[in-house]
């Protein structure tokens, strides 16, 4: 089944306590992207500069993906220094160069807008919307979010959460939002508020999983190796709706198997710089680690 994404594409500098790369291919719907399309057709709407090189297109379209919906403006690509310390839990912003991204207004193509699953990666309520209106019909819809947005745009965010199936979003995130302290009452809360599901988000401390049917918790796969943790998020993201649009199923059992896949591809996102070292990975790779979290869960 076709998956749609709509996101940042960026050229990064990363600093970590592994090393530095610098200028290399990021973005939330690169990320995405090379996560999914082992899974799924995977359809990609952004925006670029001039500047954007030739290669890194040339890897999306390696992976089958079809960027007729990533546009080229006059002018340079987003650009993003982050570092990270200590645990790496959380990035630095060290500069962030909005550039051509920050006048992004998605178009979806028309040979898009029947996509049956749709990924809106983090960025603003309004423009999220407006990729909603360009979509025809799509079995489910999943959005990310940021405090940024539960700050600055709260009434725009509210509404986009009733319009969405599946909200996604980190721990102290489901906390400003709902105004919970209780993980489980905020995860309660956060279905009330429209969504099927929420995926709640906590780093190396795993993921919580909720809809009006169950709320369920995985951990993360245990990893001793972290290069950068960049991109895990929306890694963990494609590999979740990738697997919903390969088995094209939307109900809760679905979501959670979805979820172990998303929580297996995102072991791996952190294991090396850029994404290019999980777009090479095979499907059995990713099972054969889901298998080991199922083993984790069970006794």
């Amino acid at each position: 089944m076709s998956l749609l994404v709509v996101g940042s594409v960026a050229l990064d500098t990363v600093e970590t306590p592994a090393g530095k790369a610098e200028n290399v291919l990021g973005g939330s719907a690169v990320y995405f992207a090379a996560a999914a399309h082992r899974y799924a057709p995977v359809r990609i709407v952004g925006v670029v500069g001039e500047d954007f090189p030739e290669e890194h297109r040339r890897f999306l379209r390696s992976l089958d993906v079809d960027d007729t919906g990533l546009a080229v403006r006059p002018g340079q690509t987003f650009r993003w220094h982050g570092r990270y310390r200590g645990a790496m839990n959380e990035a630095e912003t060290v500069r962030v160069d909005l550039n051509v991204f920050g006048k992004f207004e998605p178009v979806v193509p028309e040979s898009f807008r029947d996509s049956r699953f749709v990924f809106l990666a983090n960025g603003s309520p309004r423009l999220q919307m407006e990729v909603l209106e360009q979509v025809r019909k799509p079995a489910l819809v999943a959005a990310d979010t940021m405090n940024l947005w539960i700050e600055t745009a709260r009434q725009d965010l509210q509404e986009l959460i009733r319009r969405v199936d599946v909200l996604c979003l980190n721990e102290n995130e489901a906390r400003m939002l709902t105004g919970e302290h209780l993980l489980a009452r905020a995860a309660r809360r956060l279905i009330g508020m429209g969504p099927r599901a929420a995926v709640i988000k906590k780093g190396e401390h795993g993921m919580t999983l909720a809809s009006a049917e169950a709320i369920c918790a995985l951990p993360a796969y245990p990893v001793e190796e972290v290069a950068d943790p960049t991109g895990a998020g929306d890694s963990f993201a494609g590999a979740m709706m990738g697997y919903l649009a390969r088995e094209d199923r939307t109900d809760h059992a679905a979501l959670l198997r979805a979820a172990a896949h998303g929580t297996a591809m995102a072991s791996f996102t952190v294991g090396g710089f850029g994404p290019q070292h999980i777009a090479g990975l095979s499907l059995e790779q990713v099972e054969a680690r889901v298998a080991e979290l199922r083993a984790i869960c069970t006794f």
